[in-house]
């Protein structure tokens, strides 16, 4: 009886064996930002009860976040008598007064509202 041995495949010299594949680097996980915690807006509004008549507008003049006592805010006309301004972030009470067409002064003493706040006014002019 004759005694075989498995034969291993011969290789020409100098040829290499297939390479194992290599697993595919990882890439790194990015995680999503951290959500940053959502900025708290104050709102204060300012409304005038006025009928000012067609082509004049009300404006506010004062001291608060976009005000100024040299130059006036245009009120947005809700209705014919109707006249608001909203203005965000005051940290400080707002001091205001309002102006017909930033020309004509209301009288009586300045407004004041605390930020966050809403005031209904009716000037007179």
């Amino acid at each position: 009886m004759k005694k075989t041995t498995a034969k291993t495949p011969k290789t020409s010299k100098g040829a290499k064996a297939p390479a194992a594949p290599v697993a595919a680097a990882a890439k790194p996980v990015r995680k999503a930002p951290a959500k940053k915690p959502a900025i708290k807006t104050t709102i204060t509004t300012i409304t005038a009860n006025l009928d000012v008549g067609f082509g004049n507008a009300i404006y506010v003049r004062g001291d608060g976040p976009g005000l100024s006592w040299d130059k006036g805010l245009v009120m947005d006309c809700a209705a014919d008598d109707k006249w608001t301004i909203t203005i965000s972030d005051a940290v400080m009470p707002i001091i205001f007064k309002l102006l017909l067409n930033d020309l004509t002064w209301c009288i009586g003493n300045d407004y004041t509202v605390e930020p966050g706040g809403s005031i209904t006014i009716e000037p007179t002019f």
